[in-house]
């Protein structure tokens, strides 16, 4: 259970990091000449947020399996 100490921080960190970059983009694309490759940078973010959250959407099923 050692991992979970530090994916749990990280999945919380990580999703204030993607609410940051969906506002950015948000405010980005908003100005006349829209940036558009700024429109990927909540992408990052977002596939670290699957991993982690699929790992600790696992975890219980896993320790059942165990014992």
């Amino acid at each position: 259970m050692q991992k979970n100490t530090w994916v749990r921080p990280f999945h919380r960190w990580t999703s204030i990091a993607f609410t940051v970059t969906v506002i950015a983009t948000f405010v980005a694309l908003a100005q006349e000449e829209p940036v558009v490759w700024v429109s990927y940078v909540p992408l990052v973010p977002l596939a670290l947020l699957l991993f982690t959250g699929l790992y600790l959407f696992a975890l219980p099923y896993l320790a059942k399996r165990r014992g």
